[in-house]
């Protein structure tokens, strides 16, 4: 039988004289006048030509310079949802720093695990946004940012692209948050999913939902467009996923991205039709086929999913000119070398299921886990990187994905770990023991529950709040569940998956 693994060339990759900012602003820089960004309200839209881009990004490197940082010091952003942190994130690769981004929606006790981690040298902060009491390192506010866009333009840090660019975070399977380590090679790797997902052109008009600060804006709804010398269009904080279709219209989007979650809520209001609008992309988590089916009859246009993740972003996809099967996950995006594993990290025969695995050879696999090598040797078997995505793969080729490996849950798109959850929650008083899960609401909504052990049942909002005051409101579970018999496997250890079936159970008898 045909084992499941597919191997095709990745690209060439320059050895010197590169820079992943200056990659994605190659394009802009040759038509300074083209609009780059559009940040959309009902009421109209901020513009950014790309030459304000490239000037505002190479001017804030300059005044990160000035502050006395040298290449390869790592800066923590603490940013808002504003342009602010595009810039600032090119800005510091510009310079040869590497940024740290980060959820706005962090407390101030989980920032302070990640720069016990990175150990930053400077913080930016924008007002509002948590950092530690204590910060372990200066802190620039980002009211300064706009005086330095105005400074001279620092010229490209250039190197080898395999060296490190950014850490971005990811909830690891041990509860403890990972720095995951990416080089300027990254960027190439990308272009990868023009074709394999995005279908993407310099003539396109990209609508991303999701706020700058999150890393599936930061790529798929900002450096790709600018890469390709596209048109990037972000909705202003506080527009509504209601509004998201009238500004679709309004401002001719020829993409639109997000999580399923939003089109979802999009289906619920009206739409008016969308000519301009060709095709919709997903990610952050599964596409149900209902949904996709939904969006088809309502808009005319597909929606192309894509399955990734922190370490490696996306390699699985459906496109344009390849729409992933009903039902399935999508192809191996071309360049890619992929595999479905046994437990021995062999191949298993095509309609088999196994683990989903790419090769360590991919330019955009992370470089490991930063100052973490034991942690970033167990994510490999032989020459794999195993995902922890149970998958299968069909007679042609296609991925059909079957779940976690693992007790990861996600949340709107974020993947986050129930020992995190619950390591936030144990010191609640009167709790003794508790366990994080998902659970299905209906068909394509989750939500994060907590079950616990005490002596009678805790008040929920006595417990939302300590949840409040420890962990982002995406980690914040949503319903709580005493428990006087905690589910316990032989080992003593927390059985999740008994306890997920318990509370599903008890939902549909109250239902």
């Amino acid at each position: 039988m045909t084992a499941s693994i597919i191997t095709t060339l990745p690209p060439a990759l320059p050895e010197t004289g590169f820079n992943l900012a200056a990659h994605v602003l190659a394009a802009g820089m040759a038509a300074p006048d083209r609009i780059a960004l559009q940040l959309l309200s009902l009421s109209g839209a901020e513009r950014w030509s790309y030459g304000r881009l490239v000037a505002a990004v190479r001017g804030v490197a300059t005044g990160l310079l000035a502050e006395g940082l040298t290449p390869g010091d790592r800066i923590l952003l603490r940013l808002d949802n504003s342009p602010d942190f595009p810039v600032t994130f090119l800005a510091a690769i510009t310079a040869g720093l590497i940024p740290v981004p980060t959820s706005a929606q962090l407390t101030a006790p989980e920032v302070e695990k990640l720069c016990a981690t990175v150990t930053p040298r400077l913080i930016v902060q924008a007002e509002g946004v948590a950092i530690p009491d204590a910060p372990p390192c200066p802190v620039l506010p980002a009211a300064r940012l706009a005086a330095m866009a105005d400074l001279p333009p620092a010229e490209f840090a250039l190197g080898d692209s395999g060296r490190l660019a950014y850490i971005v975070f990811t909830s690891g399977t041990s509860g403890r948050p990972q720095a995951v380590a990416h080089a300027h090679r990254a960027i190439l790797a990308r272009a990868l999913m023009t074709d394999g997902w995005y279908g993407l052109t310099g003539a396109d008009r990209l609508m991303h939902a999701g706020a700058f600060n999150w890393t599936y804006t930061l790529g798929t709804g900002l450096m790709d467009p600018w890469t390709a010398g596209a048109t990037a269009l972000i909705p202003a904080p506080g527009v509504t996923p209601a509004q998201l279709p009238i500004l679709l219209k309004r401002f001719d989007a020829t993409i639109f991205a997000a999580a399923p979650g939003v089109y979802r809520q999009m289906l619920r209001a009206d739409l008016p039709a969308l000519p301009r609008l060709r095709h919709g992309l997903s990610a952050g988590e599964s596409l149900p086929p209902a949904l996709r089916t939904e969006w088809r009859t309502r808009t005319g246009t597909d929606i192309h999913e894509a399955l990734g993740m922190s370490e490696i972003s996306t390699f699985i996809s459906g496109s344009p000119g390849r729409p992933a099967p009903e039902g399935l996950a999508g192809h191996v995006q071309p360049g890619r070398t992929v595999a479905v594993l046994d437990d021995k990290g062999t191949p298993v025969p095509r309609g088999t299921s196994g683990i989903l695995a790419i090769h360590r050879s991919d330019p955009g696999l992370f470089l490991g886990y930063f100052n973490d090598p034991e942690a970033s040797a167990a994510r490999f078997t032989g020459d794999w990187f195993v995902t922890g995505d149970t998958v299968q793969m069909e007679a042609d080729g296609a991925i059909r994905y079957l779940g976690r490996g693992d007790d990861m849950m996600n949340a709107g798109g974020f993947r986050v770990s129930p020992l995190e959850v619950e390591s936030a929650m144990i010191g609640f008083p009167g709790l003794t023991n508790c366990a994080a899960v998902e659970l299905d609401l209906r068909p394509g909504t989750s939500v994060i529950a907590c079950a616990y052990a005490a002596a009678a049942p805790l008040d929920d909002s006595a417990l939302t709040a300590h949840a409040e005051t420890r962990l982002a409101r995406y980690k914040q579970p949503r319903i709580w569940a005493h428990m006087p018999d905690f589910p316990q496997g032989a080992n003593g250890k927390i059985n999740r998956r008994l306890i997920r079936q318990i509370l599903a159970t008890s939902r549909a008898n109250l239902d």
